[in-house]
């Protein structure tokens, strides 16, 4: 069996999810200035989004939890996921921060980060869509 036609392969991936943002907003929460400094990002936006990424991490353990993913959830996860990378690019070209070489690593990890999660729970979504249609015909 592949690992994407796993009913688990798409819970497995809300749990990745949850955990990249558990660890990335922990980060960003327990060293904001030490951050701020070595990235050049502004400690309030460190801060702010640190605390967005722990209160997603807990909505995102959520639905990894349930035995069937919720799937408009999961579809509204997919794109803010998409939308966090497009913020993450605009803000690095907008020039608005004196970003460092680390804080522009830093936003693009973020941005990589996103588009592959995006992109393996839109797969899953397909791949439960696939089953559940199967089931019912």
């Amino acid at each position: 069996m592949s690992v994407f036609a796993s009913p688990r392969f798409l819970p497995n991936v809300m749990w990745a999810d949850a955990a990249s943002c558990a660890a990335t907003g922990a980060l960003q929460v327990a060293f904001t200035d030490a951050l701020a400094a070595l990235t050049g990002l502004p400690a309030a936006l460190l801060m702010g989004t640190g605390v967005f990424l722990l209160a997603y991490a807990a909505l995102a353990a959520f639905m990894a939890s349930r035995s069937t993913p919720p799937r408009t959830l999961i579809g509204l996860v997919i794109f803010g996921n998409f939308g966090w990378a497009v913020a993450c690019i605009a803000l690095l070209v907008s020039g608005m921060f004196a970003v460092t070489a680390l804080g522009v690593a830093w936003v693009l990890a973020q941005a990589l980060c996103v588009v592959v999660l995006a992109e393996l729970q839109w797969t899953g979504l397909r791949r439960t869509r696939s089953r559940t249609g199967m089931a019912l015909a």
